[in-house]
């Protein structure tokens, strides 16, 4: 069997080599136990030297068999080949059987996409008289107007927030850092929410930092905002299906349809991987300004 077959170490190479986040290491050796289930259930005793090629196919075959949608297929087989690679690295094995393995061809769904009206709508239909409501124009417009990922905006802290400068230090996937510009309509309400909600309210300890607090003066949660936003779209009886990533999409649609160079949006929403990192080159703070300043609504 292969269950314990390198699987410490390819964990410690990941986190260590890779530098990848826990999520992420999670779950490559998720895919990996995928294989050490299918191995199991047929009774199989191969070492990871033994496993060729064919084996691996069988494999996907079972998957795909089980119902398992070609998305999650993809995803096991980007696990397989790097747990392999791994072991190609370290000698273990001499032969790669990953290498021709195909990721089954993905059907890509659009996401839903908001016009500038529906965002004003959705904006529009929150109560900014109550703390809740400045809170959460605060964060639509945010959502929107730097194209943040729902992690991104919950964990953003005060001292990420560069007012005079008009930027903002995102955390995002892997850990990485990115710098964003922010308008001036999201800077707005930001301001609003911190000098006439957030100074009143009693922030629990280790909380201090954070942007975003809920009632109870601890950080927000990333399903009070999923809620949130489902309410204001019920609300407007908007018939999209919508969620905080609806915005980031919206963010990046709006710049390329207004002429924003891609390569800018690309590096604002922090898409980072090999194959990114490769084409987009990187742009200086500066010039991200001035195309959200050009084509971004809010401006």
């Amino acid at each position: 069997m292969i269950k314990y077959s390198y699987l410490k170490e390819f964990k410690t190479y990941l986190k260590l080599e890779r530098g990848l986040s826990l999520n992420s290491v999670e779950a490559y050796l998720n895919d990996i136990s995928k294989l050490i289930q299918y191995q199991e259930l047929n009774a199989q005793e191969l070492r990871v030297q033994d496993i060729d090629h064919l084996e691996l196919v069988r494999f996907i075959s079972w998957l795909n068999g089980l119902g398992m949608l070609p998305n999650t297929q993809a995803r096991v087989i980007s696990g397989l080949k790097a747990y392999f690679s791994y072991l190609m690295i370290e000698d273990i094995i001499t032969v790669d059987p990953s290498v021709l393995l195909e990721a089954p061809k993905l059907s890509r769904k659009l996401p839903d996409v908001l016009d500038i009206q529906e965002i004003n709508a959705l904006v529009e239909a929150i109560d900014a008289s109550t703390p809740e409501g400045m809170r959460n124009k605060a964060i639509i417009e945010l959502l929107y107007g730097c194209g943040l990922r729902v992690t991104e905006l919950v964990t953003l802290k005060i001292s990420d927030l560069h007012v005079e400068l008009e930027f903002i230090k995102v955390l995002g996937k892997g850990n990485k850092e990115r710098i964003i510009p922010i308008g001036q309509t999201a800077l707005k309400y930001i301001r609003l929410y911190i000098h006439e909600v957030r100074n009143h309210q009693e922030i629990k300890c280790g909380h201090e930092d954070f942007i975003f607090l809920n009632r109870l003066g601890t950080g927000l949660s990333r399903i009070s905002v999923f809620t949130m936003i489902k309410a204001l779209a019920e609300k407007i009886g908007l018939k999209k299906s919508i969620s905080p990533h609806t915005f980031r999409h919206s963010f990046a649609t709006h710049l390329i349809e207004g002429g924003a160079d891609l390569r800018a949006v690309q590096e604002m929403l922090g898409h980072s991987s090999i194959t990114t990192t490769e084409i987009y080159t990187h742009l200086d703070r500066e010039y991200l300004k001035g195309v959200i300043v050009q084509h971004h609504s809010r401006m």
